[in-house]
């Protein structure tokens, strides 16, 4: 018996395929819109629940290490720049200066995902909201609104100043 005999199979039973790509279904149901972006509840760690409490109260909260002076966002215990466990909590004043912005999504589940360099010195990855994003621009004021979120604590968002 000789190895260099064809074999049956689907190229046998269809050579006016060979070299041609395959065919995509037509018959694929559409996708549903995606409707409005939800926004989930965050995730509170037990260090960070005084910034979602003030944040409930319509506040931002960073922190301030009283060892170096340092201010640092996100919340958490530790300094990141001396590693201190000595810090503070500091009211912020809500306004800011956008680093950065993508628009993602689509239609109308589109947000703007943005850095917003605090006046306190902080630069914290937020939300850009409210807005015609063609008239957003880097270094533009903004300033904090809560929105809320499902079942959470409000997150904190910008809105141009």
């Amino acid at each position: 018996m000789s190895t260099n005999q064809p074999t049956a199979g689907v190229l046998d039973s269809h050579p006016e395929r060979i070299g041609k790509p395959a065919e995509k279904p037509t018959d694929k149901p559409a996708r549903p819109p995606a409707g409005p972006r939800r926004i989930p509840a965050p995730r509170v760690l037990p260090e960070a629940l005084p910034f979602w409490e003030a944040a409930n109260e319509g506040r931002l909260l960073v922190k301030r290490c009283v060892d170096c002076g340092q201010t640092h966002y996100y919340p958490r215990d530790i300094c990141p720049h001396c590693l201190s466990a000595n810090t503070e909590w500091l009211d912020a004043t809500g306004l800011g200066t956008i680093y950065t912005f993508s628009p993602m999504g689509k239609d109308e589940a589109r947000y703007t995902l943005a850095y917003v360099t605090l006046d306190e010195g902080v630069t914290m990855l937020t939300n850009l909201v409210d807005c015609d994003l063609a008239a957003l621009t880097i270094g533009q004021r903004v300033r904090l609104v809560f929105k809320p979120s499902d079942g959470g604590y409000p997150v904190p968002m910008f809105t141009p100043a």
